[in-house]
């Protein structure tokens, strides 16, 4: 990949004066570009598309620290409970605060991810493209492998990486796309497929065989069963593809901007707390107002004593039909437009908060930013970790979260200051680099 320079106001001659790990930095635009061809293509890093490069880190060190929050809001889904037991029960702070948005986060940023890795604000064409995609490719079918190597682990986790892998798939067609078409095909996309699903759920859950949904995490053998698989994949399992496109093309869409700008952080923050609080005052109007929620709770799918909290903290939980009602949810992967709409509002609120600490104060970030920067690793591990921890019995839930979150913020932090790369994310990178460099026609030699 070959970032392009930054020209404008937060372009200075003497940010490129210095030397950094021994090499002579360029002093010119043309020589920027030469140097950065030179010393940084192919490398797997993110930081694509803007200079200087100290600017650069602190907008990857926002980002970075964004899907740290999203790794540490997912462990507490997955370790605590959702709700309070109790003669009545009531939703805690983890479902009312973490369950739906955490994941919804994760995967935004890695539509921003595929966006800087692609050009940012300026999208690669020609061969740059190809081995683009190529190079994403091959990170999404290592993921992919690495994901159904975890879905043979005995937990009672949803592990996304499978539906992630296909994510990154399914956004090949999108990459070439400028800012304003991928904004109209991701507004398009947040409205109309929950309606599709809608439609194409009941008739995958009764016609596909042997059954529409896997109930299992995705493993090497449902290969075998390629017609239940793909309904999972993209329908009926926890993370369906089919709407979960929308993060990846919203993440994309904010990847084309220059997030370096503190006005765009700002009208980012604005944007999202708009999302988000527009799409909750929609749903209280539909499901409170005009009813929608009386007539979900009349169907077959609702007949269960703990409904009503299940409706507050995970309504995947449910099978969402016999209704069109469902539809004006914004309830935790309800699915439907308005709660793609607001947890992508609430993950443009997270990352805009980042960046624009990591403009101001980068030190007080590096904990999250560092344990971001491998979160494949990590949540690899906290999976595997949750494998056997569940077999012990008497744990007690906070001890459990918060040792895993001293121990994920420490390695981020000492990886970090080392510029060490996870081990998975190594192994991606290198994948990338190699098939990246092969559509080029050649590998690139760094010092």
């Amino acid at each position: 990949m070959a970032p392009r320079v930054q020209r404008g106001p937060e372009y200075s001659r003497e940010d490129t004066r210095e030397s950094t790990h021994g090499l002579k930095l360029p002093t010119t635009p043309a020589e920027a570009r030469r140097w950065i061809r030179r010393h940084l293509s192919g490398s797997g890093q993110v930081a694509v598309g803007l200079w200087p490069m100290a600017e650069t880190s602190r907008r990857i060190s926002g980002i970075d620290a964004a899907r740290g929050i999203a790794l540490l809001g997912m462990m507490a889904a997955h370790v605590f409970p959702l709700w309070d037991a109790g003669a009545t029960a009531e939703p805690n702070v983890v479902g009312l605060v973490f369950s739906g948005r955490s994941s919804a986060l994760f995967a935004v940023l890695a539509g921003i991810g595929l966006a800087l890795l692609t050009g940012g604000s300026r999208p690669h064409t020609g061969r740059d493209l190809m081995a683009d995609r190529t190079a994403i490719t091959a990170r999404a079918a290592l993921i992919g492998l690495v994901g159904m190597l975890l879905g043979y682990l005995s937990v009672s986790i949803a592990i996304i990486m499978v539906h992630y892998a296909v994510l990154f798939l399914c956004a090949l067609p999108f990459l070439h796309l400028r800012l304003r078409v991928l904004a109209a095909w991701a507004a398009g996309w947040l409205v109309l497929s929950p309606v599709l699903a809608f439609v194409l759920r009941p008739w995958a859950l009764e016609n596909v065989r042997p059954a529409g949904v896997l109930e299992h995490n995705v493993v090497i053998e449902d290969f075998f069963t390629p017609a239940a698989l793909l309904s999972d994949l993209f329908l009926t399992g926890f993370y369906p593809v089919l709407q979960w496109l929308s993060y990846i093309l919203i993440g994309l869409a904010i990847g084309r901007l220059n997030l370096l700008r503190t006005t765009i952080q700002l009208r980012l923050l604005a944007g999202g707390i708009a999302a988000a609080v527009s799409a909750k005052a929609a749903s209280w109007f539909v499901m409170g107002q005009l009813g929608g929620y009386e007539q979900v709770t009349a169907t077959d799918a609702a007949q269960r004593p703990d409904f009503d909290v299940i409706y507050q903290v995970n309504l995947g939980w449910i099978e969402q039909e016999d209704s069109w009602w469902w539809l004006g949810s914004s309830s935790p992967h309800a699915g439907s437009s308005l709660d793609l709409l607001h947890t992508s509002g609430t993950a443009a609120i997270v990352l805009a908060v980042c960046l624009l600490l990591a403009g101001r104060l980068p030190g007080l970030l590096l904990p999250l930013s560092g344990a971001g920067a491998m979160t494949l690793s990590l949540y690899s591990a906290h999976v595997w970790t949750m494998s056997w921890v569940d077999a012990i019995p008497g744990v007690p839930d906070g001890v459990l979260y918060w040792s895993q979150v001293i121990i994920v913020l420490a390695l981020g932090a000492v990886f970090a200051a080392f510029q060490w790369r996870g081990p998975l994310e190594s192994m991606t990178s290198t994948l990338s680099k190699f098939t990246r460099d092969g559509i080029r026609g050649g590998s690139i030699r760094h010092r």
